[in-house]
């Protein structure tokens, strides 16, 4: 297995946790306490589990892969554009030095004018071009008037139902709490289609309140994701990749067996706005918001109150990468209803699952969800 195609199977696996919105389950155990004596170990700087790094010195080495891929959605580019071929280490191309200017200079604009918050990124001038686009373009259409012109504010914002409305439509519309609540455990078969096309056998075991184990049969071996309840890892073969808590947090709720009776305890609160159209249904996005976490976007169809979209995000050191959730096809299954078929996508790559076998409340075995010994973990 080649690199790129290794670095996509992790993509593609990574995203395998977020099918859906399911079922059952019972409220998420918390972590024992920790002994007064025990001191978190810090964890690993990028300087120290990689070769030459300058301009991202000091920040979590876990933190060094999503801010390549961060850099490369920007400017529509691959990693070759600025690293020589297995050697990322080396200094070899013109594009690479000119990174380490512009990252250095972008944390300098942020720094001294927006108290450091990303408010200008790559994709600020980029917009997914290796060349910044510096002269206006003339647009072939005429400006469009704007969808509230004459509204007053306070008028707009009545014409939307509130975001516990909305919540709770949702979950009336899977099925309802109860329902939820007697799935215990669920196993899905089904197809990846990815690569230009190309199909491959996928399987999804989940098992409540919060686990998860979703393996893909791709040609160089098998590809798998996994979350214990605590702790996610992805794998290839050859490699594995123990989850970040930035990671473990997005894994916690794809593998939550009862999502839709869950979400209104995973915000502080919840606003409310008109959502995009979505494969010609209408929808309302419903944003979850904590103070010092990242946004997630919900976008519920207008008739029927399902999940169509969900957008996350996550933090780099250099600007934010957003995943997108596509779900469709839902079919009732043991008085629930879930999605037949989903497709996520990331700057740069996107899938779609289609499930082709459901079985619920079948024995799974808890095996499946031991995470590998420490020895079988390889740095990047």
């Amino acid at each position: 297995m080649n690199g790129s195609h290794r670095n996509f199977c992790f993509a593609v696996c990574g995203t395998l946790l977020s099918h859906t919105l399911a079922i059952s389950g019972a409220s998420a155990q918390s972590e024992p306490p920790k002994a007064p004596a025990e001191v978190p170990a810090r964890p690993r700087l990028a300087e120290e589990e990689f070769k030459n790094v300058q301009a991202l010195k000091g920040i979590p080495a876990e933190q060094v892969i999503p801010s390549m891929q961060f850099i490369a959605a920007s400017l529509g580019v691959e990693c070759e554009y600025c690293h020589v071929a297995h050697a990322n280490d080396k200094d070899d191309k013109k594009p690479k030095v000119t990174a380490r200017k512009m990252i250095n200079m972008m944390m300098a604009i942020n720094k001294d004018n927006f108290e450091g918050r990303h408010e200008v990124t790559c994709f600020s001038c980029h917009r997914g071009s290796a060349k910044p686009v510096g002269t206006p373009i003339i647009s072939d259409e005429g400006p469009r008037p704007r969808a509230e012109e004459g509204k007053k504010p306070e008028e707009t914002k009545a014409a939307l139902p509130a975001a516990e409305q909305l919540l709770d439509k949702y979950l009336a519309a899977v099925g309802g709490a109860e329902a939820l609540q007697k799935i215990t455990s669920r196993v899905q078969k089904g197809t990846l289609t990815a690569f230009g096309g190309q199909h491959f056998p996928a399987e999804i075991y989940s098992k409540a309140p919060d686990k998860r184990f979703s393996v893909m049969h791709l040609l160089g071996g098998e590809s798998v994701t996994a979350f214990d309840g605590k702790q996610g890892w992805l794998s290839v073969p050859g490699r594995v990749h123990m989850m970040s808590a930035t990671e473990n947090a997005a894994a916690h709720i794809d593998a939550d067996l009862c999502l839709p009776a869950h979400l209104k305890t995973l915000y502080q609160e919840f606003r409310v706005n008109a959502g995009d159209k979505i494969d010609g249904h209408e929808t309302y996005m419903v944003v979850g918001q904590t103070e010092g976490q990242l946004p997630l976007h919900l976008y519920l169809d207008k008739e029927t109150g399902l999940l169509l979209r969900l957008i996350r995000y996550a933090e780099t050191p250099l600007g934010r990468n957003p995943t997108q959730i596509d779900y469709a096809d839902y079919r009732d299954a043991n008085g629930v209803k879930m999605p037949f078929r989903w497709t996520l996508a990331r700057p740069g790559n996107r899938f779609t699952i289609q499930i082709e076998q459901v079985q619920q409340n079948v024995p799974v075995d808890d095996a499946k969800f031991v995470p590998p010994p420490a020895s079988a973990t390889a740095k990047p």
